[in-house]
């Protein structure tokens, strides 16, 4: 789908999770207060009670809009902070860290994911629980009689701006959602508008141990943005383990990369691909590649499609320092507070450290589960993370 139809989707959909009939904010006009019959729409939306059934089939219904938010994935906190809702949250995990503010929130991460007793120490009147979460943990969250809401997967932007609506809807910030998904299409229409439409520059996502990022992911939609081919979105979905065999037949031009310091391109089998001959990586912080919400999004394609032109419009190495584009873009227009990254700012949406695996996704998670301990360590001896 369009950037412009995922737009109209995203903005539709804030109407419809109340009942609002979406005409009627569409033929919205001027008021002499300055405000607009759509923003009143909006508002009303937004009213409570509210009842909405999660990515678990269950239906969380709400009384009044919830002043305490636990967040147990960073994706949901980045959102709540971009649509308004910094204040209403009260914990979150250590891989929010690179949100301003989010040192004075309880962190409720434990060893290895979050800690039950912590999230309920928090007594929230909501928490926003991500896909990559087991059962088996969702379960003991609800047994503990918390007001849980387990979020979709996301596949596309689309699926982002979905989500984001959705969690607007739940803590009563509609408009800040609406402004929100507006801001990260419009941004990402742009993007798109720049590429040239001739052959794409070929690029691979390694997340460590083999597995990589494929098609159906929000990640492979960024890319494709940006204007490079995701090479193994040609015949993978999800987040495959690869053979060095097929790596090598893949040879992709461009190595994406989440740390600076990293030497994947000096390992086989991408070493001996034409983005480890050529020295050719693309640098995007972990916090934005791997967390789907706006601002990631925002910033992965903007940063990927410019690192991809100067590369191309030169036939030098490409060496990515630092990013393309600032992290310090013009805001949302809302109360949300910009974010800024940190060298403790990078986790991916499931809390992992690595980037490892599905970011906010489940059946990839178990498989890759048992690398995680390992790449964190390896990450880790290179520079701290949130």
């Amino acid at each position: 789908m369009r950037p412009r139809s995922i737009l109209v989707a995203s903005l539709v959909a804030v109407l419809l999770c109340a009942g609002v009939a979406a005409p009627v904010a569409a033929q919205g006009s001027p008021t002499v207060d300055g405000t607009t019959q759509q923003q009143t729409a909006t508002a009303d939306a937004c009213s409570f009670p509210v009842e909405l059934t999660d990515a678990s089939g269950e239906t969380l219904r709400l009384e009044e809009r919830p002043e305490r938010v636990t967040t147990t994935n960073p994706s949901a906190a980045q959102t709540m902070w971009e649509i308004g809702g910094r204040e209403q949250v009260v914990g979150v995990t250590r891989y929010a860290s690179y949100l301003k503010g989010a040192d004075s929130r309880t962190d409720v991460s434990s060893e290895f994911g979050v800690s039950i007793e912590k999230v309920r120490g928090t007594q929230p009147d909501l928490v926003l629980v991500p896909n990559s979460t087991n059962a088996e943990q969702l379960e003991d969250l609800r047994d503990k009689n918390l007001p849980v809401f387990h979020l979709p997967r996301a596949h596309s932007i689309e699926d982002i701006a979905a989500k984001t609506t959705t969690i607007g809807r739940l803590t009563g910030n509609c408009e800040g959602a609406a402004a929100t998904n507006v801001w990260m299409n419009e941004r990402v229409e742009e993007a798109q508008l720049s590429v040239d439409d001739g052959d794409r520059p070929t690029i691979l996502y390694p997340l460590g141990s083999g597995y990589v990022a494929a098609g159906d992911t929000f990640i492979d939609e960024m890319l494709s943005v940006a204007g490079a081919e995701n090479v193994a979105a040609r015949n993978h979905t999800g987040y495959p383990q690869l053979s060095p065999e097929v790596v090598l037949q893949f040879d992709p031009e461009y190595i994406l990369i989440t740390d600076r310091d990293t030497d994947i391109v000096d390992e086989e089998p991408y070493a001996s691909t034409t983005a480890g001959q050529e020295g050719n990586t693309i640098h995007v912080d972990v916090q934005w590649v791997n967390q789907p919400a706006p601002r990631s999004v925002v910033y992965t394609v903007e940063n990927v499609s410019a690192q991809l032109e100067a590369a191309e419009a030169t036939s030098e190495p490409v060496e990515t320092e630092g990013s393309a584009v600032s992290t310090e873009a013009t805001a949302v227009p809302t109360d949300a507070t910009t974010t800024t990254a940190g060298d403790d700012g990078e986790g991916d949406d499931e809390g992992g450290s690595s980037g490892v695996g599905a970011p906010g996704f489940g059946p990839a998670v178990a498989a890759i589960a048992l690398l995680v301990t390992a790449l964190v360590a390896r990450l880790q001896s290179g520079r701290r993370r949130s």
